[in-house]
């Protein structure tokens, strides 16, 4: 099975590269493309990008839009949405195809780590995989992959400003869908938990979870995500 990885970006021209090369070590022989989605009209990001075999479009800003679009363009019976800040481990897309070869299962996720040796970064990273092993609810930093058809069946993401994952991963649930959490862990970045505080970050992340799933919409608590950033 192919795997269309999707890389929705803003700003991320200094990290395109690495991403982009960790692939090959993920991969490891399994069939796959790379479409990359700028939010930036003026692709900073995709013009940083030297390869040419990556397939480079722009969309508008939002992480949920971008990623329907490249999904849109994807040619892989298997899509794979990796956030810009987030690496693969070894050998991911053999153990996504292994996994997706189940007929049980429509989709899934990896373990979370975090690019940080600190401890309380590790304990972030095993919190929050105990914590999607419990729920099944796995976030997008965690390389969310699922079949092309499905994804299309479902409708894709809903275009909303924050909590496109979870409202996606209830759909899931709700039409009878079962995921895999696999025990491989994905690297992220730090950085948005160093640049806000660490507490505050987990605090806020929790309250707006907790806020959405009790059926506050996501155009009215995108406002307290990003007002650290405003």
């Amino acid at each position: 099975m192919k795997i269309s990885v999707v890389i929705p970006v803003l700003n991320e021209g200094d990290r395109i590269g690495e991403i982009l090369q960790s692939l090959k070590k993920a991969a490891a022989g399994v069939p796959y493309e790379v479409i990359v989605v700028d939010g930036d009209p003026a692709g900073a990001t995709i013009g940083r990008i030297d390869d040419p075999s990556v397939i480079t479009l722009t969309a508008r800003r939002g992480r949920a839009r971008q990623m329907n679009t490249g999904a849109a363009r994807a040619s892989g019976e298997i899509l794979l949405f990796l956030h810009a800040d987030t690496l693969l481990p070894e050998k991911a897309f053999a153990s996504i195809t292994g996994a997706l070869a189940d007929s049980r299962f429509i989709g899934g996720a990896f373990d979370l780590g975090v690019q940080n040796d600190q401890l309380i970064f590790r304990i972030i990273g095993r919190c929050a995989s105990l914590k999607h092993r419990l729920t099944h609810v796995p976030y997008g930093d965690q390389a969310i992959f699922m079949q092309r058809r499905y994804f299309e069946d479902i409708g894709g993401y809903h275009e909303i400003p924050l909590m496109e994952d979870i409202e996606l991963m209830k759909r899931v649930k709700r039409s009878g869908g079962r995921i895999v959490i696999l025990r491989q862990r994905v690297m992220t970045s730090s950085r948005k938990w160093e640049k806000d505080g660490v507490f505050y970050t987990v605090l806020r992340n929790w309250m707006l979870q907790t806020l959405y799933l009790m059926g506050i919409p996501a155009d009215r608590l995108v406002k307290y995500y990003y007002k650290a950033h405003c």
